[in-house]
């Protein structure tokens, strides 16, 4: 298996650990909770996931040799800028339980969007 190949799936696995890890904190911020919420492992744990993430996406386009960011990748870096914004409002800064809902919902349909584009290569 060559050097790209394992970054690429372990790019992959962290995406879906990702994922799995805001599902998990989402429905707990729904169900209300916060005790659980505000365990220091569930406070670590995104912030070391999500950078092992990043590192292995900037080391994919590096290896990849793109000079110039292609429409699939674009849409993948606005998509994941809107997937963080939603996430955000979702688990720490939406005032009403409605509000952080919505942006859970919205960022759960975002990061539907990612994985399409990121399994097809396709934009829209």
């Amino acid at each position: 298996m060559s050097a790209y190949s394992i970054v690429k799936q372990t790019h992959s696995g962290f995406a879906y650990l990702s994922i799995l890890l805001f599902v998990i904190r989402g429905a707990l911020m729904l169900a209300e909770k916060n005790a659980l919420l505000a365990k220091k492992p569930l406070k670590i744990l995104p912030h070391v996931i999500d950078t092992v993430l990043l590192v292995c996406a900037f080391t994919l386009l590096l290896m990849g040799g793109t000079a110039l960011p292609n429409q699939w990748l674009a849409a993948k870096v606005i998509g994941t800028v809107a997937y963080i914004g939603l996430g955000v409002v979702a688990l720490k800064l939406g005032k009403t339980k409605l509000v952080r809902a919505g942006a859970f919902a919205g960022a759960l349909v975002v990061v539907l969007y990612l994985v399409k584009v990121a399994k097809t290569k396709i934009v829209f």
